[in-house]
């Protein structure tokens, strides 16, 4: 678990192409402190296990199903990527709940200077419109974000000067692409709607409170 507060920028030492998928070396450019095998740290967002990791780097496994459904795969030597390290019980939740689970890709569209602010606008991925509320949380590239505006196709973002400073989206340009991350708690409660509606149906599908709710009775 995260907060999609960005720790700093790394660098992908190399990424090599496995028959189960691609192993990333990343160096941070800040220490690990404590380093341990095995724990969580996520890239671009995305949450993999630092197979080996010491305090200059770390290496990881991106499996096929990661690799297909996030922007991993089109990593190479000498790409920065955002670095956040697995959220301890003791720390601030200074972002939101970000689960290192991508959602979907998304590219972005347009990207406008403003004197301290940079407004980025970035198409929604299919089918999760839903989720996008105005002023509401998503995670872009693992950074914890506050969504200006949307609609049923893209959303707008307002980056300050210390976001930018500290993450890839000071060099981030219309025709990237970029992981995205929905605000899980919508999720669960969209999952909890659904199923409470398909329980009042009945086992064999009808009730009373399903027929007037269609406008049977």
């Amino acid at each position: 678990m995260f907060t999609g507060i960005v720790e700093g920028l790394g660098t992908i030492e190399s990424a090599r192409r496995t028959a189960k998928g691609l192993v990333i070396q990343v160096r941070p450019d800040f220490p690990l402190d404590d380093p341990q095998e095995g724990e969580s740290i996520a890239v671009n967002g995305v949450c993999l296990t630092a197979t080996t990791i010491s305090a200059s780097g770390f290496t990881a496994d991106v499996s096929p199903e990661t690799l297909g459904r996030t922007t991993l795969g089109a990593l190479k030597p000498g790409d920065r990527v955002n670095l956040e390290r697995a959220l301890r019980l003791s720390d601030r939740l200074g972002g939101h709940i970000v689960s290192g689970h991508i959602d979907g890709v998304g590219d972005i569209l347009e990207r406008k200077e403003l004197t301290d602010f940079i407004l980025f606008k970035v198409s929604i991925p299919q089918g999760l419109s839903r989720y996008f509320i105005e002023k509401g949380s998503v995670a872009v590239d693992g950074i914890s974000l506050t969504v200006n505006s949307c609609d049923d196709t893209s959303f707008s973002l307002a980056i300050i000067p210390h976001t930018a400073k500290l993450t890839t989206l000071s060099f981030r340009m219309p025709g990237d692409k970029v992981n995205i991350e929905v605000d899980i708690i919508g999720k669960y409660i969209e999952k909890l709607l659904f199923k409470s509606k398909e329980e009042k149906r009945g086992e064999n599908g009808l009730s009373m409170d399903f027929l007037g709710e269609h406008g049977f009775l």
